[in-house]
């Protein structure tokens, strides 16, 4: 379903400048750390929806992680605006923004950890291009991401996550940590998603993995 979109949430954003970007410019590349005001990690979320999981990461590394969390839609991001608000996170920022031109806002090996969490399976065929974890993506990232930079990739789609490692593998890199049921698979200090936390309630297996760069 297609989200209804606010007129009003463009300017009730403007209310949170201290902690969203509305128009990300090239100007910020390489210039992160001097917005936060330090030289601590830089970890992004691609598609971080209503906030949950990047809230629930920079409560645990106060102090330790930045975090960055695109998303493309206002209202959105207002959602997860208000989450931080609420919790007086000082590490995050959120960037309204599409995530295809993310080799404009960061410079080479700017970015230690990449987080995909249930991004669109794009399941046409046709389409395999525009799944986040596409080889074409893949490049983009290994510019961005520091020698030894993660991705952390979570999925409740099958064949998404299928072609996802697939896609890994023919690009050489080295994954670790997969599972098909989040579960029962050990890990610990994992953040739930929105949707993580509906697809768990009913059962649905979580498919988890690490890749480096």
């Amino acid at each position: 379903m297609r989200l209804r979109k606010k007129p009003w949430v463009a300017e009730a954003l403007k209310g949170f400048s201290d902690i969203v970007v509305q128009n990300p410019g090239e100007g910020l590349a390489g210039k992160w750390q001097d917005m936060f005001g330090n030289e601590l990690p830089l970890h992004v979320e691609l598609g971080t929806g209503k906030g949950r999981f990047i809230t629930g990461m920079a409560e645990q590394q106060r102090g330790l992680i930045n975090f960055i969390g695109i998303e493309a839609k206002e209202e959105i991001v207002y959602s997860a605006a208000q989450k931080l608000r609420e919790l007086e996170l000082s590490n995050v920022q959120l960037l309204v923004f599409d995530v295809n031109d993310i080799l404009t806002i960061f410079s080479r090996g700017e970015i230690e950890r990449l987080y995909i969490n249930f991004c669109d399976p794009w399941p046409k065929n046709r389409h395999a291009k525009r799944r986040l974890t596409h080889i074409e993506f893949l490049k983009k990232y290994r510019i961005l991401l520091k020698p030894g930079g993660q991705l952390w990739f979570k999925t409740d789609n099958r064949p998404l996550f299928e072609f996802s490692l697939e896609q890994f593998s023919e690009f050489g890199l080295e994954i670790n940590g997969i599972t098909y049921d989040l579960r029962k698979s050990g890990f610990d200090g994992n953040v739930m998603t929105e949707y993580e936390t509906k697809f768990s309630a009913l059962g649905q297996p979580i498919c988890r993995c690490e890749v480096n760069f």
